[in-house]
């Protein structure tokens, strides 16, 4: 999506020192040509990739003052545009603080606040707008129709939603006309650092599912799959208000039958929600034992045999090692769920604050850190799709059942919302005509009757 395609945001500054624009020698001077008097989403563009290119080059003079211009027009009550240039900004100043020393005295702060959530506010955060419901409709429907005819059935599920989806999954399986199967979830015991953060265990959130599945009349089973405490002894900080304590070459070297207590005579489901994307893509070197940990996970589970891996993630390319590149693309998808936001909440709201907080988090580390600390590596559905290709899978159509149910939901949500199928039979949302996110079902080669 290009930021030309978005309405300005009318933003109206006061310039409290001119003359830094006045001096035709000025880097300055030639970023902003054509854009003073109208800051819209596309000269606000131009002004962050100018910033990031100051910061790639170790010029403190010209990132500090570019980011005294965004600080004019930035606003976290301004319109969508205003509202996310505030978290760039924020981002900016975070990273400029490692590699420019120099203080940078601006309104804003790079502290990102952290905040858990009840079960009940964590709920509420995952129906606000369709992102998450969209993945877990389709993703069930597909769970669905894969496991007909089974009298056991086992998810492995990797996913950052506290197995939210699953109570909806329970309520389909209690109505089924041959009757409920066994049911066993098992997840890992540890999570990325990322929201939307909880304030109960793994374990309290299997206890209500239990719950609820005996209220259902489904038979049952909640499994943590633990870590060796110790190989978590080196891992990396991000930083002080986020560890990254999540380590996942040690999660992959528990990945086995055994760990998992796989069995024959259960229907197995890998079910992964926005999960890869914090799987290292980096390759370590060029043979097929070098491959990236996102290359290695799809490998293993392919060994698994499961009987469906459905991948449901945001269709976007953020994985770029370029900081300019990242930026482009960060700032024109992530104006997509504060344009939506701006339809149905108001400016003071707390659930806005709050999302859009979450929001800035993701931004933080995707502008802010490199290397390992960087663990926002998103790649698009396209992408996503030769990937599992190569690991050796054939994607699924979603049936007709399914698309109507998705096309169901979002007639709840603002008119904005629409669904496309796109190659491999790709489900993808989208936000007046932008993609926004993906929801593919995938079967090992060979599997497909």
């Amino acid at each position: 999506m290009k930021t030309e395609l978005r309405g300005n945001s009318n933003a109206s500054i006061s310039l409290q020192n001119p003359s830094l624009f006045n001096n035709p020698q000025s880097s300055l001077s030639g970023a902003l040509n054509g854009c003073l008097g109208s800051l819209d989403g596309a000269c606000i563009e131009k002004l962050l990739l100018h910033c990031a290119s100051a910061l790639e080059h170790n010029d403190g003079t010209l990132a500090q003052q570019v980011m005294w211009v965004l600080n004019n027009v930035a606003s976290l009550v301004g319109d969508p545009n205003q509202r996310l240039t505030s978290w760039f900004l924020k981002a900016l100043i975070s990273r400029a603080s490692k590699v420019c020393p120099t203080a940078m005295n601006f309104d804003g702060s790079s502290t990102i606040r952290r905040r858990n959530m009840s079960v009940t506010e964590l709920a509420v955060y995952v129906d606000l707008i369709p992102w998450h419901r969209f993945g877990f409709c389709a993703s069930n429907s597909a769970i669905l129709k894969a496991i007909e005819g089974y009298s056991k059935v086992h998810i492995v599920d990797f996913s950052i939603t506290h197995c939210m989806q699953w109570p909806t999954l329970i309520d389909a399986l209690a109505i089924r006309p041959e009757g409920p199967p066994s049911l066993r979830i098992t997840v890992p015991s540890c999570r990325p650092p990322v929201p939307p953060f909880l304030n109960v265990s793994c374990e309290e959130v299997g206890l209500r599912l239990s719950n609820f599945a005996k209220y259902r009349d489904v038979p049952f089973e909640f499994n943590v799959f633990d870590h060796d405490p110790s190989s978590f002894a080196s891992s990396e900080i991000m930083s002080q208000e986020s560890s990254h304590d999540f380590h996942f070459e040690s999660l992959l070297n528990h990945l086995t039958p055994t760990m998992l207590d796989l069995r024959d005579d259960e229907a197995l489901v890998i079910n992964c929600q926005n999960w890869l994307r914090y799987l290292s893509d980096e390759e370590k070197g060029n043979s097929v034992q070098d491959s990236s940990l996102r290359d290695a996970f799809l490998c293993t589970v392919k060994g698994f045999n499961p009987c469906i891996v459905v991948v449901v993630d945001e269709d976007s390319d953020l994985s770029a090692p370029s900081l300019s590149s990242r930026i482009t693309t960060c700032f024109n998808f992530l104006w997509i769920p504060f344009d939506a936001l701006e339809t149905f909440l108001l400016k003071d709201s707390s659930q806005r604050i709050e999302y859009e907080s979450d929001i800035g988090h993701k931004i933080e580390n995707i502008i802010s850190f490199e290397g390992a600390q960087r663990i926002e590596r998103l790649e698009s559905g396209i992408k996503l799709a030769q990937r599992m290709k190569n690991a050796g899978f054939s994607s699924v159509p979603f049936c007709e059942d399914t698309i109507g149910e998705v096309r169901s939901l979002l007639e709840e949500h603002a008119s904005g919302w629409g669904m496309k199928t796109e190659e491999d039979h790709m489900l993808v949302l989208t936000w007046k005509g932008h993609n926004s996110v993906f929801s593919t079902a995938w079967v090992p080669n060979g599997s497909q009757d």
